[in-house]
């Protein structure tokens, strides 16, 4: 089987867990943003200001941590998925996607399914195209790929799959090692964050199940 068809295989097969684990392939319209768009040119920052507006806020790093909370979940989902099935993780970085903010919220998709990399190296390049364009802490930024990473797993150890040692195994090394510890819980995953993401910062928001601060509601 070639690589184009195991990854297409493992994206099938991963793709009901929940609608964050389902990636599509291909040439979109011309509505979408190439991935290298997020480190250059305006696509970024407008996404930025529509969510700013759809949010609310005026705190730019409030927005660009929605928007990094977002493009995890949407990517690290899957390739979290597809170890856990010991399937073939698909290539996310930047350089192999498609990706667009609109009134959906942010989708994207990928250029060719093929095999990729570790998920600090996928994600490391979008983790800068964020900082440049706005004063968030790279600290916040990877904290949200590390909830979501923690996120893939609780949902699919709901499906009776022990992910105990992925994620021993995700979390070994920085950045993911410092974004957060789990908690032993009986037959749940449970993952304390060390930084916040600042949702509690919008009218209405409050802190996330994961959030290391106190509870709180605006």
């Amino acid at each position: 089987m070639s690589e184009f068809a195991r990854v297409l295989a493992t994206l099938r097969q991963i793709r009901g867990l929940s609608p964050f684990f389902a990636l599509d392939v291909g040439r979109p319209d011309d509505s979408w943003h190439d991935g290298e768009a997020l480190s250059h040119g305006p696509a970024l920052p407008d996404a930025l200001d529509r969510i700013s507006t759809r949010y609310r806020t005026g705190e730019r790093r409030v927005a660009a941590s929605l928007f990094f909370l977002g493009y995890t979940a949407r990517l690290v989902s899957p390739v979290v998925a597809a170890r856990a099935v010991d399937g073939v993780a698909p290539d996310i970085r930047p350089a192999n996607l498609w990706w667009r903010y609109g009134p959906e919220g942010l989708q994207v998709r990928l250029k060719e399914p093929v095999a990729g990399v570790g998920i600090a190296e996928s994600l490391a390049p979008a983790v800068e195209a964020v900082h440049a364009v706005t004063p968030v802490a790279r600290g916040l930024l990877w904290g949200n790929a590390g909830s979501s990473a923690a996120g893939a797993l609780r949902t699919i150890s709901r499906g009776g799959v022990d992910c105990l040692a992925l994620a021993d195994e995700l979390f070994a090394d920085p950045p993911l090692k410092d974004t957060g510890d789990f908690i032993p819980f009986p037959g749940e995953v449970v993952f304390r964050r060390r930084s916040c993401c600042l949702y509690y910062r919008l009218d209405g928001g409050g802190t996330c199940g994961d959030c290391p601060l106190p509870p709180r509601r605006t």
